[in-house]
This record gives structure tokens, sequence and C-alpha cells, in this order.
């Protein structure tokens, strides 16, 4: 199982983005997914998740900004980035439990490679 996260890039202040993370490979069932970030010489903060039924949560600095979304079908999960703001600057992870044919009841945690949004002011 493999999650691809895209989308990142350089935009300015105002602008907005769209990351995408894709899972591929034996897949079974997604549960949650999230996006998350790390901004140089901080730790990485949760940005928003959603449930597999649509539930979403968000971090207060990205509410009203920020919109996490995914299709099922295609198994991939998207974060909507409007109104971009250079604090927004960072690398940002996708992460989802996955569950494998075959695993039982049980999901494993697995993580894309990071996507870095610059956001110029």
């Amino acid at each position: 199982v493999q999650l691809q996260a895209s989308g990142g890039g350089l935009v300015q202040a105002g602008g907005s983005l769209r990351l995408s993370c894709a899972a591929s490979g034996s897949v079974f069932s997604i549960g949650l997914m999230a996006w998350s970030r790390q901004a140089p010489g901080k730790q990485r903060e949760l940005v928003a998740n959603i449930t597999s039924v649509g539930t979403t949560n968000y971090v207060d600095t990205v509410k009203g900004r920020f919109t996490i979304s995914r299709d099922n079908a295609k198994k991939t999960g998207y974060l909507q980035m409007n109104g971009l703001k250079p604090e927004d600057t960072a690398v940002y992870f996708c992460n989802a439990l996955i569950k494998r044919p075959g695993q039982g009841l049980g999901y494993s945690n697995y993580w894309g490679q990071g996507t870095l949004v610059t956001v110029s002011s």
C-alpha cells in the first residue's frame, strides 16, 4: 500500500492550491484520512481530517479557508486550500487508516511523502 501526495507548489498570498492523496496497492477499505503540515523549525501539526462517512475537523487557523474531502471510489483524499497566507508555507503530509484484504478488523496507518507548499507575500 502506498499513499501518493501531490499538488504542492508556489503560490502568491490569497491564491489557491488543491492537494491530492491517492492510495494504491492492496486496499480493502480506507478509514480516517488526514492532512498535517510541518513548517521549517516547527513541529508537525494536524490541519484537517475526514472520516469514512465525511465528518470533518479542522485546526482553527484554516477554518473557512481549507476544505478536506475524499472520493472513496477513487481512494483519494483532497485538501482544497483557498486564501493562502505566508504562514501556510510548509511541507504537507497526508495519512490514512487503511485495511488490506484479509487484515481482519484492524486498520494500519500509512503516510504519504510530503508535498511542499510555499506562499509568497
